[in-house]
């Protein structure tokens, strides 16, 4: 009779394994591809019927006024794909899913350039609104920024060695982080079930990804606390330990105003960076500096 959580990490990998395939197959990607597309065209025929009079009523209400709002509801559809990326990238390597984590703020600074877009009039002109104009450039900015820095990121995780090489222990590690991915996967959709009920009943929007990466906090801590189960050196405690600080400083840079969310989220990025290239300078095991 197996034990209990040795049939519990196979009900995780048996359930996690075939949807992780189906999400990352070409087919998949391609077929949410077309749907992006045809949601972007499906928004702005919208919004042009609503400013020609052919929408009305009740449903008019719903749709804005503004072109630039298709361009802001596209790049959210792309941000809940890349979110369930990140969710399902939660079993590899914490530092892996860090660098997923710096993708989505990146593409987050860029779809808060486009939604101060919507504050634009048609023509687009930027008399008066210099304001908006400093926010696109310091977000895009901030956006390239972190793009760049996620490259060096990469480089250094490529030396970036694991401490777990293979067998049960190693099954087990990835079993338990992907329990958790699961979680996690059902706790986005009954938050994105509930934001969009809460839409068609009138009510305003609440700040899903804000609040879905308030929740991911939770989750990084658990994994750090899973690898120091499997992983009790402190070396690579402290790593994944200092890699859930840096998605916390993530998670700070969503909430925070225009220019301070640039600057945190940059910093944040570079700290990743620093701890990555100490670690592999002085604890990694190839390292002509670690203690043997």
């Amino acid at each position: 009779m197996k034990e209990p959580m040795i049939a519990l990490y196979e009900a995780a990998t048996y359930i996690y394994d075939p949807l992780h395939h189906f999400w990352e197959h070409d087919r998949t990607q391609r077929t949410v591809g077309g749907f992006l597309v045809f949601v972007f065209i499906l928004a702005l025929a919208a919004i042009e019927m609503k400013r020609q009079g052919f929408i009305s009523g009740g449903l008019a209400e719903h749709i804005p006024t503004s072109h630039y709002m298709a361009i802001n509801m596209a790049f959210t559809l792309v941000l809940i794909l890349e979110v369930v990326s990140l969710i399902f990238s939660l079993p590899c390597s914490i530092s892996k899913s860090v660098g997923r984590q710096f993708q989505i703020l990146a593409l987050i600074l860029l779809r808060s350039a486009f939604k101060t877009l919507a504050d634009f009039p048609e023509p687009i002109t930027i008399t008066g609104h210099e304001q908006e104009l400093w926010i696109i450039i310091t977000d895009g900015g901030g956006a390239v920024a972190i793009f760049a820095l996620l490259g060096v990121y990469r480089l250094l995780q490529g030396k970036l060695d694991e401490t777990i090489k293979g067998g049960p222990t190693l099954f087990r590690f990835v079993a338990a982080k992907k329990m958790v991915a699961l979680v996690m996967l059902c706790v986005f959709l009954v938050m994105g079930v509930q934001n969009g009920l809460n839409m068609l009943h009138g009510g305003e929007s609440h700040k899903f990804f804000q609040n879905f990466y308030t929740v991911l906090i939770f989750s990084d801590i658990m994994l750090v606390l899973i690898a120091q189960r499997f992983l009790p050196e402190f070396r690579a405690v402290f790593r994944n330990s200092g890699f859930a600080l840096a998605t916390l400083l993530i998670r700070l840079a969503l909430t925070a105003p225009p220019y301070y969310n640039v600057a945190i989220g940059v910093g944040a990025a570079i700290f990743a960076c620093l701890l990555t290239l100490t670690y592999n300078v002085f604890y990694s095991s190839t390292s002509r500096f670690a203690r043997k």
